[in-house]
């Protein structure tokens, strides 16, 4: 059963509480979205609220996949620049699929109908998004068109003891 994608739906309650519970499941398998398990949604929430702001504001907005029960099952949030030498690409983030439905090929999905919605926006040449090494992410971010532009080692502390690298990709849209 392939993914609904939907680019700004309506936010209602129900779908808020349903991007919060993805989120949380996400974090808690060990997705590399913000967080470092165990997570519980109300540790959560306040991330959420500053992107449902700042899609409020126009600067952010977000591509949601749903399952065939309408539940949130991906999401990407595509971030818009306003420094005036750089409003010409947008920054993806909090790029996530379900763990119950990993191994389908839906971030493959996710990805395309990322890529296809960037390509609608105006003025928009290139998607960048940043990505935590030691997971191999940047394998499955390359295998759908991206390359490395950069890397910080050691800049994200997931633990005391276990430090990962920043990893920046980038998408070409022209």
């Amino acid at each position: 059963m392939p993914l609904t994608f939907h680019l700004d739906p309506p936010l209602t309650p129900t779908l808020h509480e349903g991007i919060l519970t993805l989120w949380t499941a996400v974090s808690n398998a060990g997705g590399a979205v913000g967080f470092v398990p165990p997570v519980t949604p109300e540790v959560i929430r306040p991330e959420l609220l500053k992107h449902l702001i700042a899609m409020a504001e126009g600067r952010h907005r977000l591509l949601l996949g749903l399952d065939d029960h309408g539940t949130p099952t991906a999401t990407a949030f595509f971030s818009f620049n306003t420094h005036r030498l750089m409003t010409h690409w947008v920054w993806l983030y909090t790029v996530m699929v379900h763990p119950a439905h990993q191994g389908r090929g839906y971030g493959r999905d996710l990805m395309r109908a990322a890529e296809s919605a960037a390509r609608g926006f105006d003025g928009i040449d290139a998607i960048r998004l940043g990505c935590r090494g030691g997971l191999g992410l940047e394998h499955f971010y390359a295998s759908c068109g991206y390359k490395e532009v950069g890397r910080v080692p050691d800049a994200i502390r997931v633990a005391p003891d276990d430090h990962r690298d920043d990893i920046t990709m980038l998408l070409p849209l022209t």
